[in-house]
């Protein structure tokens, strides 16, 4: 699901990264919006907040505004970094990135109480969850190719307009391929809406607690691929092990 780059990977497994990313994404936007009445997974939002400001002379939120744009780029130059510098080949290049964000969302959900609502408290949760955010969207970018993109639907529900224009004037040969395309950027749509909606709801029952339902699916996230890889090695080397054991016996 991570691990798989290149032409390696299938639709299957950015159809898995999908489901649980885009359920990450849209828990941390709800959560987020309603624990700091912030906009924490993209930056869209943001700069036109940043203009009016800017047009007010709020100087001092303007700045906390652009520390939140670049946050969300330094997470996401941060998670580029590191897969860049492991190696996009290396198995675990995506691990570090994951980390990280655990880290993140788990201090939100144990200190997400001490919220104040002063512009200090603000800057230092909803820019602590931009920065996690821009790392997972470099991070799913990359891993599938530039075909995912878990945080925000502006992209995803313009790629889906133009996919379904193509149905009407693509060739039945290419049409299959066009529907694969429809079939994802649906589940992104539908997954990242599951996730905002069970954000709400949970931030109603569990207050900031509720943070910890996304690092318990990137925890799972993890934990699927480590255990496929070591499940895959120890079947190898089973195979092998049979294979030598017929070899020595026929000799």
């Amino acid at each position: 699901m991570l691990r798989h780059l290149g032409s390696k990977r299938t639709a299957r497994h950015n159809l898995r990264l999908t489901v649980l990313l885009g359920l990450t994404a849209g828990l941390v936007n709800a959560e987020g919006f309603l624990g700091f009445s912030v906009l924490t997974t993209n930056v869209t939002g943001h700069a036109a907040l940043f203009a009016e400001r800017i047009a007010l002379q709020d100087w001092k939120t303007a700045q906390v505004i652009a520390l939140w744009m670049c946050l969300f780029f330094s997470g996401a130059f941060f998670s580029s970094l590191v897969i860049s510098l492991i190696g996009r080949n290396q198995r675990f290049s995506y691990l570090l990135p994951v980390m990280v964000e655990i880290v993140i969302l788990t201090v939100t959900a144990l200190t997400g109480h001490n919220y104040n609502g002063t512009l200090i408290s603000k800057e230092f949760f909803a820019g602590s969850l931009l920065f996690a955010m821009g790392l997972q969207n470099a991070l799913v970018t990359v891993v599938s190719g530039a075909a995912v993109r878990t945080t925000h639907l502006t992209g995803t529900f313009t790629d889906l307009g133009i996919e379904l224009a193509q149905l009407f004037r693509t060739e039945a040969k290419e049409k299959s391929i066009v529907k694969q395309k429809i079939k994802l950027h649906f589940s992104i749509i539908f997954f990242f809406m599951a996730g905002a909606v069970s954000g709400a709801y949970l931030f109603q029952r569990f207050s900031f607690y509720c943070f910890f339902v996304p690092v318990i699916i990137l925890i799972f996230a993890l934990t699927y691929d480590i255990l496929r890889i070591k499940a895959k090695q120890y079947y190898r080397a089973g195979l092998y092990s049979v294979k030598g054991t017929i070899k020595n016996t026929h000799h």
